[in-house]
C-alpha cells in the first residue's frame, strides 16, 4: 500500500466532517480535488473508506480503522514537533485542553495565569459536558481534561488538583433557611432540579443518597448549571450544585446554602488524560502549572 500524507491528510479531514464541501472549505481546495485524493487513497487501500447514506456519507468499517490509524500519525508527528521545538528552547506550543462546564466557573482565570506565565504558549478550550468528554479521552482527541468523576472503563491516568464541594441550594425565604444542622431524611419531603443523566454533579449526587438510604423527589431536569439556578430561585425546587458555581448568587443573596446533616459531599475536581498519550513539554507545562497553582488560583479574587 503507498499513501502520501496528502492523501492521508485529506481523508482525516473529510472523516472528521463526514462533508466533502466542508472538508474542502477547510482545506482550501476545490471539491473535485479533495474526492480525487480520496478515490486514490482508497485504490490504494484496495477498500472504500467512505459509503454514501442518502445525501450524507460514513465511514465504512475499513474507513473506521483508517481514520484511527491516521490520526495517531498526525499525533505523533505533533508531538515530535513539540518535542523538537522544546530542544530548541522555544517557548512556543500549543495544548487543546476540554472542561466540564461547571469548571468553566475557574477556569479562565486558571488559563490566563498560565498565559501570564507562559505567553508562547497557545491554548484551544472546550467546554462541553461529560458525555463529549469521555469521547475526545476515549478517542485521544484532547490534550488534557479537567473534570470530575473521572470515567473507569477507559485507560486513564487522572491527578485530583483542586476541592469540590457538592452543597444543598434553596430560593431565599425558604422554610429550611434558618435551620441548622438538618436532618437529611428531611429532604425526601423536597422535589429537587437535577442535572441531565451521566453528568458527574448528578452521578455523585444519585451515589451519595443511596450511599445513606435517602430518596429523593426529583422534578425537572436541565442540562445546565445556570438553568438550576434559575429554577431553584423560582422557587421549583432545591438543588445540588458545586459550591464554585454559586459564589456570584451567595454573595448578593440570590440562592442559599442549606446547613444538611452530612453536606458538603467532598469531592475533586481531576486532570485527566489518556495514559498512553506522551505530554507534550507546553502540556506538561499546563499540568505542572495546574498542580501547583490551581487552588491559590480559585481562591484569589476576581
Amino acid at each position: 500500500m503507498h499513501t502520501t500524507l496528502r492523501q492521508m491528510r485529506v481523508f482525516t479531514t473529510v472523516a472528521s466532517h463526514l462533508n466533502y464541501t466542508r472538508a474542502a472549505r477547510e482545506l482550501h481546495l476545490s471539491q473535485p480535488a479533495v474526492s480525487m485524493q480520496v478515490k486514490q487513497l482508497e485504490e490504494s487501500v484496495g477498500l472504500p473508506l467512505f459509503e454514501h447514506a442518502g445525501k450524507k456519507i460514513q465511514l465504512t468499517e475499513a474507513g473506521k480503522e483508517m481514520y484511527q490509524y491516521v490520526r495517531t500519525i498526525f499525533q505523533t508527528f505533533e508531538e515530535m514537533e513539540e518535542v523538537l521545538d522544546a530542544m530548541k528552547g522555544l517557548d512556543t506550543g500549543h495544548i487543546n485542553i476540554a472542561v466540564a462546564s461547571t469548571v468553566n466557573y475557574f477556569a479562565p482565570r486558571l488559563l490566563a495565569g498560565f498565559s501570564r506565565q507562559y505567553p508562547g504558549i497557545d491554548l484551544s478550550l472546550d467546554v462541553t459536558n461529560r458525555e463529549r468528554l469521555m469521547g475526545l479521552l476515549k478517542n485521544n482527541e484532547i490534550d488534557i481534561v479537567l473534570m470530575g468523576l473521572p470515567p473507569e472503563d477507559i485507560d486513564l491516568i487522572y491527578e485530583p488538583f483542586m476541592d469540590n464541594p457538592l452543597v444543598v441550594i434553596a430560593p431565599p425565604g425558604h422554610p429550611l433557611e434558618k435551620r441548622r444542622q438538618i436532618p437529611m431524611h428531611r429532604l425526601e419531603e423536597e422535589i429537587f432540579i437535577m442535572r441531565e443523566a451521566g453528568s458527574g454533579t448528578r452521578l455523585a449526587m444519585e451515589r451519595y443518597f443511596k450511599e445513606q438510604g435517602i430518596t429523593i423527589r426529583t422534578g425537572m431536569q436541565m442540562t445546565r448549571n445556570e438553568a438550576i439556578k434559575q429554577a431553584v430561585r423560582a422557587g421549583m425546587g432545591l438543588g445540588v450544585v458545586s459550591t464554585h458555581t454559586i459564589e456570584l448568587e451567595v454573595e448578593t443573596g440570590r440562592l442559599v446554602i442549606l446547613d444538611i446533616e452530612g453536606f458538603p459531599i467532598l469531592r475533586h475536581w481531576y486532570m485527566v488524560y489518556r495514559k498512553t498519550k506522551r505530554l507534550s513539554p507546553p502540556a506538561k507545562a499546563f499540568h505542572d502549572f495546574v498542580m501547583a497553582e490551581a487552588q491559590h488560583i480559585r481562591e484569589a479574587p476576581i
